[in-house]
């Protein structure tokens, strides 16, 4: 097909000719997962690191689905109204469920998914914490206890005790299995710490919590309790903490948007979630460090601007701290089970700097920096891989070095030209995700010779034109393509040969000239010399021919054939043309007169899907009088410009009596 104006790459080519490429990647993020949830809510959520199935309750579907790391979904559990808080035994092998709108606790064992065990509670239980083989629960604005340990099932309910509460509000429960005989309670905005065994629960702490709190946890080393909403010494929204021996408020971990969930790592990683449309989701701490390690932005898989947010209290960690489960909710209300791995790692940033021009096998110097929030060791090693023409999978380079303020340097002769590509890997650590960045370089070469025939030239249609292109002196490629792009947009660029030239460097390919077509040679380039494409146009004429008919003799006036008609009969031009859609013939007709022809005018005629156009001439009803026509095709004015202008011959022609 025929294009007459620049390209959008070709027109941003020129704009970054001068800069050079470098780009920056924190480590790969392939590992992260995220698939739809077949729910409706979420209640509770447990991650059982012996079978890594995650539980998830549903207590508008009475359900709980259970699925894989991946999020693959592998049974579900029905039958379960209301069905919230979740908790997982010490040994993994049974998962305790609160069936709210039963009144009664169920038990489910992880290796068969088998339902073992319901007991009745005498309440409608929410939260589930399992301390010491006992399973704590909460309803309304107590709390109680199931102990199944013994050959009848134990129920203890009213354990709050002497501690304020706020009847009609959700009452939350936290504990650690690293934490013997520790229960944490909060309720409204009463917070509440307790020893716990078989006798009851012991009233140790009494404090206050701020009303918006979604979830609570307590901290592996026992220290700390830990709320989904607080204010932070800095003030603002954020992550509460407070001590488990008085409830004295500390120092907690800021979050910008409006936080909804709470987590701590068997490791004490904190990972704190938040309702954040416009800002990341999933904020991950050291202990005692209000700086996050890293954070997770959901994408938006909804129909409104802001992005999916997470679920109320949707937080979850494997139990080797290796990944973090969230579940993200969109403006569909379509969940979804997102496993974010490596969450204690942080994302390092890896820029790299290189000159944007250089000469071949002349020395330049690749410049960088690895910044991260922890800053890597002095004389952490990074890899270099060059790539070039002559080695596209890249070419390892000597390792490279950090200095203490993680910035480096080195320097390379670049044996080929072309783009080089200099990129810089770093492995990672224990403390860090991998990460890598590129810097691309337009080494020079010299220009190649290449050179094709038969440009401008015209041609009958259907001609076969051989093209010949022609190939000066190189390094090491030899290999030249040709290709054909005919005019018109139904008829694309074609690959005509691409084959090494010869002993003289030619190679020729064999055009039909059917239509104006544009022939290009192109050369790709080697390590010295600079790719290269020219481009000759040539050019085809239409068939076109014209047959008389209502004529009742033929003959000759002086040296020209006439066509003899009655000056009353109308004469019929019958016009065959190479067709092309919406192509029309220009009829031309002029008159003799005093020994000269003069124009009459011309008329354009559509030709049929056969080529055809049928014209017939109004008789002139007098005698006489002597004519001429001839059909053209005019490049541009007939419909289309995929030929060239074509004239058909000149029909002469005479009226008589």
């Amino acid at each position: 097909m025929r294009r007459r104006s620049i390209s959008a790459a070709t027109a941003l080519a020129v704009v970054f000719s001068s800069v050079a490429l470098a780009t920056g990647m924190a480590g790969p993020a392939a590992a992260d997962s995220a698939k739809v949830l077949p729910v409706k809510s979420v209640g509770d959520m447990v991650v059982d690191g012996v079978h890594q199935r995650v539980y998830i309750s549903d207590p508008t579907a009475g359900k709980i689905v259970v699925t894989d790391y991946s999020g693959t979904v592998k049974t579900t559990l029905t039958g379960l109204p209301g069905v919230t808080g979740l908790a997982l035994s010490a040994d993994s092998g049974e998962v305790y469920a609160a069936v709210k709108n039963d009144n009664r606790i169920v038990s489910l064992e992880t290796g068969t998914y088998t339902r073992t065990a319901s007991y009745p509670v005498d309440a409608a239980p929410g939260d589930l914490e399992e301390v010491d083989g006992r399973i704590w629960f909460s309803y309304s604005d107590d709390f109680g206890s199931l102990d199944v340990s013994g050959p009848e099932p134990v129920v203890h309910l009213a354990q709050r005790g002497d501690a304020g509460s706020y009847p009609g509000t959700e009452t939350l429960l936290a504990a650690d299995p690293a934490v013997p005989g520790v229960l944490v309670v909060g309720n409204g905005s009463t917070l509440d710490v307790y020893d716990v065994d078989a006798d009851g629960a012991t009233l140790r702490a009494e404090g206050n919590m701020d009303t918006g709190v979604k979830q609570l946890d307590l901290t592996p080393d026992g220290s700390q309790v830990l709320t989904s909403w607080g204010s932070p010494d800095r003030g603002g929204y954020g992550i509460g903490a407070y001590s488990t021996a008085n409830l004295t408020k500390l120092a907690g971990y800021p979050i910008d948007a409006y936080p909804n969930a709470v987590r701590v790592a068997p490791d004490g990683t904190i990972a704190g979630g938040s309702f954040s449309w416009y800002e990341p989701d999933v904020h991950i701490h050291r202990p005692g460090d209000p700086v996050p390690v890293r954070e997770y932005d959901f994408p938006n898989t909804g129909n409104s601007s802001g992005a999916d947010t997470l679920v109320d209290g949707a937080l979850a960690w494997a139990p080797d701290s290796s990944r973090i489960f969230a579940v993200s909710v969109n403006t569909y209300g379509v969940h979804t089970l997102r496993a974010l791995t490596d969450p204690t790692k942080e994302l390092p940033t890896l820029k790299v700097s290189a000159p944007a021009k250089s000469e071949r096998a002349k020395t330049l110097t690749v410049k960088g920096k690895l910044t991260s929030k922890t800053i890597p060791a002095a004389g952490t090693a990074l890899k270099v891989t060059r790539t070039d023409v002559e080695s596209p999978s890249g070419k390892a380079l000597a390792a490279v070095k950090t200095k203490a303020d993680g910035s480096f340097s080195f320097t390379d002769a670049p044996p080929a030209g072309g783009k080089v590509t200099y990129k810089v890997t770093y492995a990672g650590d224990a403390a860090h995700m991998p990460a890598s960045a590129s810097g691309a370089v337009d080494v020079s070469r010299k220009a190649a010779a290449l050179t094709l025939n038969n440009k401008g030239k015209l041609y009958s249609y259907g001609k076969k034109v051989t093209f010949t292109a022609h190939l000066g002196a190189t390094y090491k490629n030899r290999t030249v393509s040709i290709y054909a792009d005919p005019f018109g947009p139904d008829k694309p660029k074609k690959l005509l040969k691409t084959a090494k030239v010869n002993s003289k460097g030619n190679l020729s390919a064999t055009v039909s000239m059917t239509r104006d077509t544009t022939v290009s040679a192109v050369f790709g380039g080697d390590a010295r010399y600079a790719a290269k494409t020219v481009k000759s146009t040539a050019y085809a004429r239409v068939k076109v021919s014209t047959t008389v008919s209502k004529q009742y003799k033929t003959g000759k006036i002086g040296s020209t054939a006439y066509y003899y008609f009655h000056k009353k009969t109308d004469p019929l031009f019958t016009t065959t043309m190479t067709y092309y859609p919406g192509r029309k013939q220009r009829f031309q007709l002029q008159v003799y007169y005093q020994g000269k022809w003069y124009d009459s005018g011309y008329e354009y005629f559509a030709l049929g899907t056969a080529g055809k156009s049928a014209v017939r001439l109004e008789a002139p009803g007098e005698s006489g009088i002597r004519a001429r026509m001839r059909s053209s095709y005019i490049n541009g004015s007939s419909g289309d410009n995929v030929n060239s202008t074509t004239h058909g011959a000149w029909k002469y022609f005479v009226f008589t009596k």
